[in-house]
Protein backbone atom coordinates (compact mmCIF):
# COMPACT_ATOMS: atom_id res chain seq x y z
CA UNK A 1 0.00 0.00 0.00
CA UNK A 2 1.23 3.38 -1.14
CA UNK A 3 2.15 6.02 1.54
CA UNK A 4 -0.77 8.14 0.07
CA UNK A 5 -3.45 5.02 0.83
CA UNK A 6 -2.62 4.81 4.23
CA UNK A 7 -3.17 8.40 4.90
CA UNK A 8 -6.52 7.89 3.25
CA UNK A 9 -6.48 5.17 5.75
CA UNK A 10 -5.88 7.10 8.38
CA UNK A 11 -8.15 9.88 7.78
CA UNK A 12 -10.84 7.64 7.32
CA UNK A 13 -9.96 5.81 11.33
CA UNK A 14 -9.75 2.69 9.16
CA UNK A 15 -8.33 0.10 11.50
CA UNK A 16 -4.56 -0.96 10.76
CA UNK A 17 -4.17 -4.61 10.23
CA UNK A 18 -0.52 -6.20 11.17
CA UNK A 19 1.66 -6.47 7.88
CA UNK A 20 1.29 -10.55 6.36
CA UNK A 21 5.23 -10.23 6.23
CA UNK A 22 8.24 -8.70 7.68
CA UNK A 23 9.73 -6.09 5.90
CA UNK A 24 13.20 -6.53 4.41
CA UNK A 25 16.06 -4.25 5.10
CA UNK A 26 18.93 -3.05 3.47
CA UNK A 27 22.86 -2.73 5.03
CA UNK A 28 23.91 1.36 5.19
CA UNK A 29 26.85 2.59 4.80
CA UNK A 30 28.70 5.82 6.06
CA UNK A 31 28.00 7.19 2.33
CA UNK A 32 24.27 6.92 3.11
CA UNK A 33 24.51 8.73 5.99
CA UNK A 34 25.95 11.41 4.54
CA UNK A 35 23.87 11.59 1.63
CA UNK A 36 20.60 11.59 3.68
CA UNK A 37 22.44 14.30 5.49
CA UNK A 38 22.48 16.28 2.15
CA UNK A 39 18.66 15.29 1.59
CA UNK A 40 17.97 16.52 5.07
CA UNK A 41 19.52 19.86 4.80
CA UNK A 42 17.85 20.35 1.25
CA UNK A 43 14.57 19.36 2.46
CA UNK A 44 15.10 22.34 5.13
CA UNK A 45 15.87 24.82 2.78
CA UNK A 46 12.99 24.01 0.86
CA UNK A 47 10.52 24.08 3.45
CA UNK A 48 12.01 26.11 6.00
CA UNK A 49 8.89 27.43 7.53
CA UNK A 50 7.41 23.77 8.57
CA UNK A 51 11.12 23.09 9.88
CA UNK A 52 11.22 26.03 12.08
CA UNK A 53 7.48 25.70 13.05
CA UNK A 54 8.20 22.01 14.29
CA UNK A 55 11.06 22.64 15.59
CA UNK A 56 9.56 25.77 17.70
CA UNK A 57 6.83 23.50 19.21
CA UNK A 58 9.52 21.42 20.54
CA UNK A 59 11.70 24.01 22.02
CA UNK A 60 8.75 25.84 23.37
CA UNK A 61 8.27 22.51 25.22
CA UNK A 62 11.47 22.48 26.63
CA UNK A 63 11.38 25.98 27.70
CA UNK A 64 8.30 25.19 29.24
CA UNK A 65 9.56 21.90 31.34
CA UNK A 66 12.96 23.98 32.61
CA UNK A 67 10.61 26.75 33.64
CA UNK A 68 8.32 24.61 35.43
CA UNK A 69 11.09 22.99 37.25
CA UNK A 70 12.09 26.65 38.76
CA UNK A 71 8.38 27.13 39.63
CA UNK A 72 8.01 23.81 41.61
CA UNK A 73 11.42 25.08 42.91
CA UNK A 74 13.02 21.83 41.56
CA UNK A 75 15.96 23.34 39.40
CA UNK A 76 18.59 20.65 40.23
CA UNK A 77 16.00 18.52 37.96
CA UNK A 78 17.50 20.76 34.48
CA UNK A 79 20.89 18.57 34.14
CA UNK A 80 18.60 14.92 33.92
CA UNK A 81 15.69 15.99 32.17
CA UNK A 82 18.05 17.42 29.67
CA UNK A 83 20.17 14.75 29.12
CA UNK A 84 16.63 12.99 28.69
CA UNK A 85 15.06 15.32 26.76
CA UNK A 86 16.42 14.19 23.44
CA UNK A 87 14.79 11.25 23.99
CA UNK A 88 11.19 12.47 22.38
CA UNK A 89 13.13 14.07 19.72
CA UNK A 90 11.89 11.32 17.28
CA UNK A 91 8.54 11.51 18.30
CA UNK A 92 8.26 15.59 18.00
CA UNK A 93 9.84 15.22 14.22
CA UNK A 94 6.75 13.52 12.94
CA UNK A 95 5.47 16.65 11.00
CA UNK A 96 9.27 16.73 9.05
CA UNK A 97 8.62 13.08 8.26
CA UNK A 98 5.30 13.95 6.39
CA UNK A 99 6.88 17.13 4.49
CA UNK A 100 9.65 15.25 3.62
CA UNK A 101 7.73 12.22 2.13
CA UNK A 102 5.25 15.34 0.15
CA UNK A 103 8.41 16.23 -1.30
CA UNK A 104 9.90 13.29 -2.01
CA UNK A 105 6.56 12.77 -4.13
CA UNK A 106 5.52 16.01 -5.01
CA UNK A 107 2.65 16.27 -3.25
CA UNK A 108 2.31 20.06 -2.00
CA UNK A 109 2.84 21.49 1.40
CA UNK A 110 -0.20 22.33 2.56
CA UNK A 111 -0.38 23.97 6.11
CA UNK A 112 -3.98 22.22 6.75
CA UNK A 113 -2.87 18.89 4.88
CA UNK A 114 0.01 18.36 6.63
CA UNK A 115 -1.71 19.16 10.08
CA UNK A 116 -4.17 16.56 9.42
CA UNK A 117 -2.03 14.06 8.81
CA UNK A 118 -0.53 14.76 11.91
CA UNK A 119 -3.58 14.93 13.74
CA UNK A 120 -5.31 11.59 12.25
CA UNK A 121 -2.16 9.24 13.45
CA UNK A 122 -3.67 9.81 17.08
CA UNK A 123 -6.06 7.37 15.50
CA UNK A 124 -2.75 5.01 14.45
CA UNK A 125 -0.21 2.90 15.20
CA UNK A 126 2.03 5.69 16.23
CA UNK A 127 -0.30 6.49 18.90
CA UNK A 128 1.07 3.62 20.61
CA UNK A 129 4.74 4.35 19.88
CA UNK A 130 4.06 7.57 21.64
CA UNK A 131 3.20 5.73 24.54
CA UNK A 132 6.80 3.51 24.37
CA UNK A 133 8.80 6.73 23.94
CA UNK A 134 6.99 8.63 26.76
CA UNK A 135 7.33 5.18 28.64
CA UNK A 136 10.43 4.81 28.36
CA UNK A 137 11.38 8.47 29.49
CA UNK A 138 9.08 7.95 32.47
CA UNK A 139 11.71 5.14 33.26
CA UNK A 140 14.50 7.56 32.42
CA UNK A 141 14.00 9.95 35.19
CA UNK A 142 12.31 7.34 37.91
CA UNK A 143 15.94 5.80 37.60
CA UNK A 144 17.41 9.04 38.30
CA UNK A 145 15.22 9.66 41.63
CA UNK A 146 15.80 6.48 42.59
CA UNK A 147 19.40 6.57 42.27
CA UNK A 148 19.48 9.88 43.86
CA UNK A 149 17.67 8.30 47.28
CA UNK A 150 20.10 5.45 46.48
CA UNK A 151 23.56 7.15 46.06
CA UNK A 152 22.84 10.42 47.29
CA UNK A 153 20.17 9.65 49.87
CA UNK A 154 22.07 11.58 52.97
CA UNK A 155 22.85 14.91 51.35
CA UNK A 156 20.20 17.81 50.57
CA UNK A 157 20.03 20.12 47.79
CA UNK A 158 17.38 22.53 46.79
CA UNK A 159 18.88 24.42 44.10
CA UNK A 160 21.00 23.46 40.42
CA UNK A 161 24.03 25.25 42.32
CA UNK A 162 23.92 22.78 45.23
CA UNK A 163 22.75 19.54 43.33
CA UNK A 164 25.97 20.73 40.89
CA UNK A 165 28.47 21.08 43.72
CA UNK A 166 27.41 17.58 44.53
CA UNK A 167 27.34 15.30 41.98
CA UNK A 168 30.71 17.18 40.48
CA UNK A 169 33.01 17.31 43.75
CA UNK A 170 31.82 14.25 45.77
CA UNK A 171 33.23 10.81 45.74
CA UNK A 172 29.07 9.74 45.77
CA UNK A 173 28.57 12.46 43.04
CA UNK A 174 30.61 10.88 40.66
CA UNK A 175 29.57 7.27 41.38
CA UNK A 176 25.92 8.53 40.76
CA UNK A 177 27.21 10.36 37.19
CA UNK A 178 28.75 7.14 36.21
CA UNK A 179 26.05 4.56 37.07
CA UNK A 180 23.39 7.32 36.12
CA UNK A 181 24.85 7.92 32.56
CA UNK A 182 25.71 3.91 31.94
CA UNK A 183 21.79 3.24 32.54
CA UNK A 184 21.00 6.66 30.82
CA UNK A 185 22.90 5.14 27.69
CA UNK A 186 21.09 1.67 27.56
CA UNK A 187 17.73 3.06 27.60
CA UNK A 188 19.00 5.45 25.13
CA UNK A 189 19.86 2.56 23.19
CA UNK A 190 16.67 0.87 23.83
CA UNK A 191 14.42 3.41 22.29
CA UNK A 192 16.58 4.35 19.49
CA UNK A 193 17.10 1.01 18.12
CA UNK A 194 12.95 0.57 18.20
CA UNK A 195 11.82 3.96 16.88
CA UNK A 196 14.92 5.45 14.59
CA UNK A 197 12.85 3.59 11.50
CA UNK A 198 9.74 2.67 13.08
CA UNK A 199 8.01 6.07 13.92
CA UNK A 200 9.00 7.49 10.10
CA UNK A 201 7.94 3.86 9.11
CA UNK A 202 4.38 4.04 10.44
CA UNK A 203 3.37 7.29 9.24
CA UNK A 204 4.56 6.10 5.52
CA UNK A 205 2.75 2.36 5.55
CA UNK A 206 -0.01 0.68 6.74
CA UNK A 207 2.07 -1.63 9.48
CA UNK A 208 0.80 -2.09 13.15
CA UNK A 209 3.64 -0.96 15.39
CA UNK A 210 5.28 -4.03 16.67
CA UNK A 211 6.24 -5.05 13.22
CA UNK A 212 7.59 -1.26 12.71
CA UNK A 213 9.40 -1.59 16.10
CA UNK A 214 10.91 -5.40 14.45
CA UNK A 215 12.07 -3.84 11.65
CA UNK A 216 13.73 -1.05 13.40
CA UNK A 217 15.27 -3.20 15.45
CA UNK A 218 16.39 -5.06 12.57
CA UNK A 219 17.98 -2.42 10.89
CA UNK A 220 20.29 -1.52 13.17
CA UNK A 221 21.23 -4.81 13.96
CA UNK A 222 21.91 -5.01 10.01
CA UNK A 223 24.36 -1.83 10.54
CA UNK A 224 25.03 -1.65 13.95
CA UNK A 225 28.54 1.15 13.80
CA UNK A 226 26.70 3.29 10.62
CA UNK A 227 23.41 3.22 13.02
CA UNK A 228 24.63 3.77 16.36
CA UNK A 229 26.92 6.58 14.65
CA UNK A 230 24.05 8.23 13.37
CA UNK A 231 22.72 8.02 16.88
CA UNK A 232 25.74 9.72 18.51
CA UNK A 233 25.17 12.42 15.59
CA UNK A 234 21.51 13.35 16.76
CA UNK A 235 22.47 12.91 20.28
CA UNK A 236 24.94 15.08 20.50
CA UNK A 237 23.37 17.86 17.91
CA UNK A 238 20.03 17.70 20.23
CA UNK A 239 21.97 18.58 23.28
CA UNK A 240 24.39 21.13 21.92
CA UNK A 241 20.97 22.93 20.48
CA UNK A 242 19.87 22.80 23.97
CA UNK A 243 22.26 24.59 25.48
CA UNK A 244 21.96 28.32 23.66
CA UNK A 245 18.22 28.21 25.13
CA UNK A 246 17.06 25.50 23.06
CA UNK A 247 17.56 28.17 19.96
CA UNK A 248 20.06 25.81 18.18
CA UNK A 249 17.15 23.15 17.65
CA UNK A 250 15.69 25.50 15.24
CA UNK A 251 18.04 24.54 12.57
CA UNK A 252 19.04 20.62 14.36
CA UNK A 253 15.30 19.57 14.56
CA UNK A 254 14.30 20.00 10.79
CA UNK A 255 17.81 18.72 9.74
CA UNK A 256 17.97 15.72 11.85
CA UNK A 257 14.02 14.80 10.93
CA UNK A 258 14.15 15.27 7.52
CA UNK A 259 17.65 13.08 7.57
CA UNK A 260 15.99 10.34 9.42
CA UNK A 261 13.20 10.46 6.92
CA UNK A 262 15.96 10.03 4.38
CA UNK A 263 17.85 7.22 5.98
CA UNK A 264 14.38 5.04 6.97
CA UNK A 265 13.54 4.71 2.79
CA UNK A 266 17.40 4.09 2.17
CA UNK A 267 17.18 0.91 5.22
CA UNK A 268 14.01 -0.31 4.29
CA UNK A 269 12.91 -2.15 1.09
Amino acid sequence: MSSTDSNHDADSGTAVSPASTMPAVNALTADDIRAALAEGWSDFRRAPLFGLFFAGVYAIGGLLIVQSLFVWEQSWMIYPVMIGFPLIGPFAAVGLYEVSRRLAAGEPLAWNEVLSVIRAQSRRELAFMAFVVLFIFWIWMYQVRLLIALVLGRMSFATWESFSSTVFTTSQGWTFLAIGHVVGAALALALFSVTVISIPMLLDRNVDFVTAMITSVKAVFASPVVMLGWGAIVTLAVIAGIIPAFLGLLVVLPVLGHTTWHIYKKAVQ
